[in-house]
């Protein structure tokens, strides 16, 4: 993966570009994500956190970006990704070794983004 600014700069325009080509679908996938992704019983940070392991599991760039910034604005620490990219390691094996650290690394980027704003 390359940096987090990198892949959410490359995935912009064509993201962009296929909202204005399907709008109803993009519009109904942003209001399921709320949904989906709105605290209850499950607070948002654990949330973020059960995305980031489907995304690293799923070896989505695009997708460990959101969910890290995403951590980051829900107050998750540093130490609650790293233990859940142990567990996303376990169900994973050898992929989550590659895909766990590049979590961590753009979740450390996001939080210095909001430091830096």
């Amino acid at each position: 993966m390359e940096h987090s600014h990198d892949v959410r700069e490359e995935l912009r325009g064509p993201a962009l570009a296929l909202r204005e080509l399907i709008p109803e679908v993009m519009k109904g996938y942003a209001e399921l994500s709320r949904a989906a992704m709105a605290p209850g019983e499950l607070s948002a940070g654990v949330k973020e956190l059960l995305a980031l392991m489907v995304a690293v599991t799923r070896q989505c760039d695009g997708c460990v970006v959101a969910h890290t910034r995403g951590a980051a604005r829900a107050g998750v620490s540093r130490a609650m990704i790293a233990e859940a990219m142990g567990v996303a390691i376990l169900m994973n094996g050898g992929p989550g070794t590659v895909w766990g650290p590049r979590a961590l690394r753009s979740f450390d980027e996001a939080v210095e983004d909001r430091a830096t704003r």
